[in-house]
């Protein structure tokens, strides 16, 4: 339909999709990592003055299998592409005009940013910034390639992500929450090397992915170690968790899955003292209850109630004056 559309105006196109490009991806199917792109086709249509129109979100495996790239795959392909076809920048047209301090449809006063750092984007990415996917930028930055996020509805500039930071004398540069996470707990595991091995293996077995992890000083030989996951991959996480405890002879799982993680994001934070302090200070004075602490050289993550985390978001924000100009 859209090399139709072009056609219609005059000009020559080509639609193809990812496996005619050459987009090979493991076959981890609806999480499929993208391997390498082939370019060969795409360079003959373009000299040949075609608009070539790609389909995102899809590649092809060893075996031939159509695989998809999940959760940010559209954009994950318009980055590889960029950076395949040595591209001066890779525009990303979405349904808002840039990156903004946090999600401006839970704090309004959230400002757009006009610059902000690959590493900067990395972690709000991860912290739930939901812009962008972490999966694009990481692409962006190991290749170079500026990556111009715009709007499809306005003229607005948008936001340009590159290797410059913003302002280098500010140190939180956004916030970001993921709502739907959840915390699991392995009560008394044996305090002895492989034991952690055991655990997280049986889950990364199983392809999920774990976000805060953090193990308690061992007492009598025993320690608890408690880690956070998606919601959703609760049920598969705490079936390998599970046969890990009867491996490692822990003495049992426990879990919340109503917690939500908030997290503030700065390249200077690194450099700069008191960002922790005034955080916890400003959660504390709100009487909002921190449950896991875990940081970054560039980013702070508190586990809270999930009833908690719109608050929590709304009281770092304004405690760090994000909706100021730096």
């Amino acid at each position: 339909l859209m090399a139709m559309a072009i056609h219609s105006l005059g000009h020559e196109a080509i639609s193809l999709t990812g496996a005619q490009i050459g987009i090979m991806t493991d076959s981890t199917h609806t999480k499929a990592r993208i391997h390498s792109v082939s370019s060969e086709r795409m360079r003959d249509a373009l000299e040949a003055g075609k608009v070539v129109i790609a389909a995102g979100f899809q590649g092809i495996d060893q075996a031939g299998n159509i695989t998809t790239l999940g959760r940010g795959g559209s954009d994950t392909t318009a980055v590889a592409l960029a950076a395949v076809l040595q591209a001066a920048s890779c525009e990303i047209y979405t349904d808002v005009d840039g990156v903004y301090t946090t999600d401006p449809r839970l704090v309004p006063e959230a400002r757009r940013v006009d610059r902000i750092s690959y590493d900067e984007m990395l972690e709000l990415s991860s912290a739930g910034a939901g812009v962008m996917h972490n999966r694009a930028i990481e692409f962006a930055k190991r290749f170079g390639v500026p990556v111009h996020v715009r709007s499809s509805f306005s003229d607005n500039p948008g936001t340009m992500i590159a290797s410059e930071v913003e302002s280098p004398n500010q140190a939180v540069c956004g916030c970001a929450k993921v709502k739907q996470e959840a915390r699991v707990t392995v009560l008394r595991v044996p305090d002895h090397p492989g034991v952690a091995l055991a655990v997280f293996s049986k889950i990364a077995a199983r392809s999920v992915a774990m976000d805060m992890i953090v193990q308690n000083v061992a007492a009598e030989g025993l320690a608890d170690i408690s880690f956070t996951v998606f919601r959703d991959d609760l049920p598969t996480t705490l079936k390998a968790v599970e046969e890990a405890v009867a491996e490692v002879g822990a003495e049992g799982v426990s879990y919340d899955e109503n917690v939500s993680k908030v997290s503030v994001v700065g390249v200077g934070m690194a450099t700069q003292a008191g960002v922790a302090q005034n955080m916890f200070r400003a959660l504390g004075e709100q009487g909002l209850n921190i449950q896991m602490i875990s940081t970054s050289e560039i980013k702070i993550s508190v586990l809270v109630s999930r009833e908690d985390s719109l608050e929590a978001l709304r009281t770092v924000h304004q405690t760090f004056a994000l909706d100021q100009q730096p």
